[in-house]
């Protein structure tokens, strides 16, 4: 069995051991879907480009949907991320598809770590687009070392912080950031899962050329088996 299946399989015995990331009924509330691609023609490249109205487009749309939260972006080709250049790269093929999946809400909506764990590492990624205030958990789960990665969080959240912490099933830790300090984004939980961390420290990418979609499909299992966002209503 590889890893994803692993993960999988240990999610179905071991469902007591998963908890959640943000405060969410999943009988009850509503979520959603966002659309980032060529296929929205809602959003202007002027608007994306802009945070204040980036924002506001969103906090439109939750409100018109009755949802607290939205949600998207998993192996979704972004062509928004041509408001920064930091995906940008010197060949001819930028940096477009997303890796994990967006939480769109409030800043300062509590997050929570869903497995039991530890401070694997962070850092505030403070560039424009980038994820701004990140943490990084380790999990051992029976013998499935797993990571996963919360960006775009407040500064506050890294505060304090040590290597190595232990970090309990559900523990808060961390709250969604302003776009001031979450790299100039509207309020949003950027969560990602890796198998392996290939060196990186308190970052990871969140984005790669689209030709690399295979290669990091092998170390980037679906968020939603944590998640299980699939269980709710979604809009």
């Amino acid at each position: 069995m590889n890893k994803h299946g692993q993960l999988a399989s240990f999610i179905q015995i071991h469902h007591d051991q998963v908890g959640k990331v943000v405060d969410i009924d999943l009988d009850n509330d509503c979520i959603l879907a966002l659309d980032f691609t060529q296929n929205n023609h809602e959003l202007t490249a002027d608007e994306v480009s802009d945070t204040p109205q980036f924002s506001a487009w969103i906090n439109r749309k939750l409100t018109q949907s009755g949802c607290r939260y939205g949600i998207g972006g998993y192996f979704e080709h972004r062509t928004l991320y041509a408001r920064s250049s930091l995906f940008n790269t010197a060949d001819a093929e930028p940096r477009r598809l997303h890796l994990g999946i967006d939480i769109w809400g409030q800043a300062g909506t509590p997050v929570y770590a869903p497995l039991a764990g530890k401070i694997h590492s962070f850092q505030d990624n403070n560039n424009f687009g980038d994820y701004g205030p990140t943490i990084i958990l380790e999990h051992n789960l029976d013998g499935l070392v797993l990571y996963s990665l919360y960006g775009h969080l407040n500064r506050a959240s890294i505060i304090g912080l040590t290597i190595g912490q232990p970090i309990a099933l559900n523990q808060q830790i961390a709250r969604l950031g302003t776009e001031e300090e979450n790299g100039q984004w509207p309020p949003h939980l950027h969560f990602q899962l890796m198998f392996d961390m290939q060196g990186f420290v308190g970052d990871y990418p969140g984005v790669c050329r689209y030709s690399e979609k295979e290669n990091y499909k092998q170390n980037i299992p679906y968020p939603d088996l944590i998640l299980q966002f699939a269980k709710a209503t979604i809009i």
